[in-house]
């Protein structure tokens, strides 16, 4: 991906669905269990480079989860609580946070996307940059709408 507002990368789709939100680049992984507040949507995770964050309703880029399998019910749980980020942009797939979106989706009914983009789509979206996240099938679409 370019620099250029509108240009959009393909990547993979982990969990299909669509989502606009303000970009959150975290600098390192995050384990959702232990590192993010469900009833606020923030990084409560003190050792965390953006402790203190807001996730919900932002396109979080992340280079991959961390740890724990309960990360899945944290992000079940924010989805219903309505404080989960827009969806979830990766740099390698993490089937703990796709599971967490899968399950939402089924039980409350909102799809928070997730798809892996490439190094060079990925490292090309910034902390606040617009993003579009367009997932379906296996082809993903992520677009900075723009800066």
């Amino acid at each position: 991906m370019t620099k250029r507002s509108g240009d959009a990368a393909d990547g993979r789709t982990l969990v299909s669905g669509s989502a606009r939100g303000q970009a959150l680049r975290l600098d390192e992984p995050l384990s959702l269990w232990g590192g993010m507040d469900p009833t606020t949507g923030k990084v409560i995770e003190r050792r965390h480079p953006q402790a203190g964050e807001e996730l919900a309703g932002r396109v979080v880029l992340m280079p991959s989860g961390r740890g724990s399998s309960s990360s899945s019910s944290v992000l079940a749980e924010a989805v219903r609580a309505g404080t989960a980020p827009a969806a979830v942009v990766l740099l390698e797939p993490d089937t703990i946070v796709a599971l967490g979106a899968v399950v939402a989706a089924e039980l409350y009914g909102r799809r928070v996307p997730v798809v892996v983009l490439d190094e060079a789509a990925y490292g090309a979206i910034r902390t606040g940059d617009e993003v579009v996240v367009e997932a379906e099938n296996e082809k993903a679409s992520v677009s900075v709408t723009g800066r």
